[in-house]
């Protein structure tokens, strides 16, 4: 397994080489029963995985852990590319006013090699409140934990 990772302003763009077919791959992200298992780091799991996969259409994942209870994402997917590409809004950190602490825009891609998968998160933070720095300071660690994860779930089900 072959994995790089950079982290620049407001941006963390990580880039993974997965011994399993793009198709696979590609289901692992848009069936949210195989979401659920892998998404988020390391001690947290995803009890409610919901996915309207269509442009328009939303994301809605509850991250559950003991010390960090009830924490929903939401997001809008704004391009579907099916095998190849996801595009789709993150904003979590959600207030009393509906309002994101943190929002984001990932454009996730698929490249076939022949039988593995080139995989690319590239994740840009579009708005941070101050309070939730700690989550962008975090969120390389995150990202890579949650596809350790997604390798560990990918050599389980192939």
């Amino acid at each position: 397994m072959e994995t790089t990772s950079e982290t620049t302003e407001r941006r963390v763009v990580i880039t993974r080489l997965l011994d399993a077919p793009r198709e696979l791959v590609w289901k692992a992200w848009t069936d949210p029963k195989h979401l659920a298992q892998w998404w988020w780091p390391r001690g947290f799991t995803a009890p409610v995985c919901e996915i309207d996969l269509k442009p328009g259409g939303a994301l809605r994942i509850t991250m559950e852990h003991p010390d960090f209870p009830n924490h929903w994402m939401r997001g809008i997917f704004k391009e579907i590319v099916p095998p190849e590409k996801l595009v789709f809004t993150s904003g979590a950190f959600i207030g009393e006013d509906g309002e994101a602490g943190l929002e984001g825009l990932n454009t996730i891609t698929f490249e076939d090699l022949g039988g593995k998968t080139k995989l690319t998160v590239n994740a840009v933070v579009t708005k941070l409140a101050p309070e939730f720095s700690f989550a962008y300071e975090g969120m390389n660690e995150g990202w890579n934990q949650s596809l350790d994860k997604l390798i560990t779930f990918l050599n389980y089900i192939k």
